[in-house]
C-alpha cells in the first residue's frame, strides 16, 4: 500500500524537494495533505498536481482565497486553517514531513510525534526549544524520528544500524558538523556592519529560504544543529565540533574510538537526505546527479572562528545551560533575523541582540509545552523592547 504523506510547510524549499521526490515515486506514496500559512497560489498549484484530501492555511482570509482558487481549479481538496488543523492533519498519515521553519513548527510536529507516526524531521527548533519533551514523546508513543537536515541525516547514515542514542555503547569520539561558513567567510568583521539583507541570503552553495540562509551567515543555523545533534544522538556538548567546509560535500562525519571517521558524501541538494528518510532503510531516485569527486578536485576545512560568528559560541553557551535556555535564543534569534530582514538592525547586532535577551530572560526548568512557549513568549517581547 501507498504510505500517506502530510508535508508540513509544502511551499518552501523542503516541501518543494519533498513534493519533487514525491512525484518520481508514485507508486510510493500518496499525498494526504499540503500546509503553508499565506503562500495560497503555490498551495493552490501542489494540489492541483497532487490531490490531497487536505491543505491547512494560517488563518480564515488565506482559507477563503485558496477556496476560490481550488474551486476554479475543480479540486476538490477540504480546507482547513489555524493551529489545531495543522495538529489534526499530521494524525492523518503514515509519514509526517516536518518542514514548517521556526517555532510555528513545535506544536504540529510534537503532535505527530505523540500520534506515533514516521516523523521526517526539517524543523530544528522542536528539537531546540523542547528537546527533553520531544524526545520523551518520541519513546512513549512509539514514532520513527529521521533527520532531514543534510548534516544530521549524514550523521544517521554514518552510524550502525542498531544505534540508541547511547554513543558510550558504540564506542562514538565525537559527531563533526561541517559548515559551509557562509557567503561572509573571508570578509573582515569590521566589513560586515554594512551587510546588506540581499548579500546575506546569497548562499554560495544551498538554496534556502530567507531566515535560514541569515542563519548560515551568522552560523546560528550551525549552533541549532549544534543543540538538534546532542539530543538526536545523545552526545554530550563536548562531543560535538563543527568544522568549516566550504565546499559543502561532506555532510558530516562520525569519529570513532578506534580512530576511524565515517563521512557522507554528495552534492548539496536537499533530495538526498530527503529521499533517504522517506524510503528508509531503502533508498530510491532522488533526482540528484551523482557526486564528480575529481571535478571537485579539493576538499578543504578550518575552525571556526568565534569572533567572526559569535551566534554559535551562544549555541554553545545555551546548551551547556540547558533547561529553557535554547529557546530563548532560538526566539531571541528568530526576531532578530526578521529585525535585520526589515533593517531595523545591522548584521552584526542579530548576535548582540540574541546575547542581550540570554541574560535579560531567566533560564527556567520546564515540563510541558505551555511552559515552553511561555519563555518563548517572554523572549520575544524581550528583544522587541530590545530593538524598539
Amino acid at each position: 500500500m501507498k504510505q500517506k504523506i502530510t508535508i508540513l510547510g509544502s511551499t518552501g524549499s523542503i516541501g518543494v524537494s519533498t513534493l519533487d521526490v514525491i512525484a518520481r515515486h508514485g507508486e510510493r506514496y500518496q499525498v494526504i495533505a499540503l500546509t503553508a500559512h499565506t503562500r495560497v497560489e503555490e498551495l493552490a498549484a501542489q494540489c492541483r498536481q497532487f490531490q490531497p484530501e487536505f491543505a491547512v492555511v494560517g488563518n480564515a482570509a488565506a482559507a477563503g482565497a485558496l477556496e476560490l482558487l481550488l474551486r476554479a481549479m475543480q479540486v476538490k481538496t477540504q480546507v482547513l486553517f489555524g493551529a489545531d488543523a495543522l495538529c489534526d492533519v499530521v494524525k492523518k498519515a503514515d509519514v509526517v514531513m516536518a518542514a514548517i521553519v521556526g517555532a510555528a513548527g513545535l506544536a504540529p510536529t510534537l503532535a505527530a510525534a505523540q500520534a506515533g507516526k514516521k516523523v521526517l524531521l526539517a524543523n530544528k527548533e522542536a528539537l531546540v526549544m523542547s528537546g527533553q519533551l520531544f524526545m520523551d514523546a518520541v519513546d512513549e508513543h512509539g514514532a520513527t524520528l529521521l533527520p532531514i537536515d543534510s548534516e544530521h541525516n549524514a550523521i544517521f547514515q554514518c552510524l550502525p544500524h542498531n544505534f540508541q542514542r547511547r554513543p558510550e555503547r558504540h564506542a562514538i569520539a565525537k559527531i563533526l558538523l561541517t559548515a559551509s561558513g557562509g557567503p561572509f567567510l573571508n570578509r573582515s568583521v569590521e566589513s560586515l556592519r554594512d551587510v546588506t539583507p540581499e548579500q546575506a541570503i546569497a548562499h554560495p552553495n544551498w538554496v534556502m529560504g530567507k531566515k535560514i540562509s541569515i542563519d548560515s551567515a551568522t552560523m546560528m543555523n550551525k549552533g541549532l544543529e549544534v543543540i538538534e545533534a546532542h539530543w538526536l544522538f545523545g552526545m554530550p556538548v563536548d562531543g560535538i565540533e563543527v568544522v568549516i567546509h566550504p565546499q559543502s560535500v561532506i555532510h558530516s562525519m562520525v569519529s570513532y574510538a578506534d580512530g576511524s571517521v565515517l563521512a557522507q558524501l554528495g552534492n548539496p541538494d536537499m533530495r538526498t537526505p530527503i529521499a533517504y528518510g522517506l524510503a528508509y532503510p531503502d533508498r530510491i531516485d532522488s533526482g540528484v546527479s551523482q557526486l564528480d569527486i575529481a571535478k571537485i578536485a579539493q576538499l578543504s576545512f578550518q575552525t571556526p572562528d568565534l569572533q567572526r560568528f559569535p551566534c554559535l559560541a551562544l549555541a554553545f553557551d545555551a546548551l551547556r545551560a540547558g533547561d529553557t535556555a535554547p529557546a530563548v535564543m532560538n526566539a531571541a534569534n528568530e526576531v532578530a533575523v526578521q529585525a535585520f530582514l526589515d533593517q531595523r538592525i545591522g548584521f552584526l547586532q542579530i548576535a548582540e541582540l540574541i546575547e542581550k535577551v540570554m541574560g535579560r530572560v531567566a533560564n527556567r526548568r520546564v515540563s510541558d509545552l505551555a511552559g515552553i512557549m511561555e519563555q518563548d513568549a517572554l523572549a520575544r517581547a524581550a528583544a522587541n523592547d530590545l530593538i524598539n
